[in-house]
């Protein structure tokens, strides 16, 4: 029922020649297929211990997905009833799956707005009112999603660097895992620059909500849990450069992510670019988290035509995609030394 460890693995056909030593944390492999496994674990676990939610309960969630199938594995175990409440661009496997562990899945619509995620988290407080002894887990603000976090994945990646990495980078939705990453670099004293990777479009940190296509990165609002923090250093990425990032991983080191995955390759791709090549520089450890795995986003982050039409994007005419750096082209420019940043991967610094 607990979560696995993970490996945490060099890559050193990702960024081929470069100064830098690059890791993958493997959460793709986790029973469920994401990192959300140790999140959903830690929700489950809290609201049993603190007795919010009784043996036989039901538990009603907002998931993109990934948390859904995570939820939906961990409550099947626990014979406790889920309810996840999705949006129109919920993956279709994904539904599935949550379905295959026996949860309910409700879909609403998109309002007119377009915020999906307040419309999910809206639809989750009228079940609320309408399921007897019904609790949520409440990801977006509930501390045992990034305990979750601080108490293994990062202890993990330094036990298998065998020190801290200099650089993490790590994908926000709720930003559980971000927040519970910095976190455990406080607790634990370390030096590490946590980077923080967010979609562009995402109303996070600042952000200007806008209309998004990839599920799993970004939220349509500032979370409960992202104002306990601010992270070293920002990157917003285009989703176009996510599709980039996702297949240059799959290309080149065997593994196939998902888009918020993509965002991060994206955005390390970037700082490489910048990284001063100097032979005397200390050699750092950079470590990126492979958050999902990417079979559920075949229909569309992979698949050829979806991309085109959705991005006006082609692999085949992308002259940069056979690079050692297909990112090192991108025009980046300003400060790199703030408290927080935003990239543009593509475009300036905002």
């Amino acid at each position: 029922m607990v979560p696995v460890g993970t490996p945490t693995s060099r890559l050193e056909r990702l960024f081929p020649d470069v100064s830098v030593e690059i890791y993958a944390k493997l959460d793709n492999l986790q029973m469920s297929g994401s990192t959300k496994e140790r999140t959903a674990n830690s929700l489950l676990e809290g609201a049993l211990t603190d007795g919010s939610l009784q043996p036989g309960g039901t538990v009603v969630e907002s998931t993109s997905g990934n948390l859904g199938m995570a939820l939906a594995r961990q409550c099947a175990l626990r014979d406790i009833k889920f309810v996840a409440v999705v949006d129109e661009r919920a993956n279709q496997a994904a539904c599935d799956v949550m379905r295959a562990f026996g949860a309910v899945v409700d879909l609403v619509p998109t309002p007119p707005d377009g915020n999906r995620l307040r419309a999910r988290v809206e639809r989750v407080r009228e079940l609320l009112e309408s399921l007897p002894g019904s609790v949520t887990t409440n990801q977006y603000g509930n501390p045992n999603n990034p305990r979750a976090h601080a108490s293994s994945t990062l202890p993990e990646i330094c036990e298998a660097l065998g020190g801290e990495p200099d650089r993490l980078y790590v994908a926000t939705s709720t930003t559980g895992t971000l927040v519970g990453c910095m976190n455990g670099v406080r607790d634990l004293g370390l030096s590490t620059t946590v980077v923080a990777v967010d979609a562009e479009g995402s109303a996070l940190y600042g952000g200007n909500s806008a209309e998004r296509f990839l599920p799993g990165l970004g939220a349509g609002f500032e979370t409960d849990l992202s104002r306990t923090v601010t992270p070293h250093e920002l990157a917003r990425i285009p989703e176009v450069q996510m599709v980039r990032g996702s297949r240059l991983l799959a290309r080149r080191e065997g593994i196939l992510a998902g888009a918020s995955t993509g965002a991060l390759v994206a955005a390390m791709g970037c700082d490489v670019a910048l990284r001063s090549t100097s032979l005397s520089a200390p050699i750092e450890r950079w470590v990126f988290l492979v958050h999902d795995g990417g079979t559920p986003y075949l229909p569309t982050l992979y698949n050829d035509e979806w991309v085109a039409r959705t991005f006006s994007y082609r692999q085949d005419e992308d002259e940069s995609f056979g690079d050692a750096n297909p990112f090192s082209r991108d025009e980046i420019t300003g400060p790199r030394a703030m408290a927080s940043y935003s990239v543009s991967v593509g475009a300036q610094v905002s």
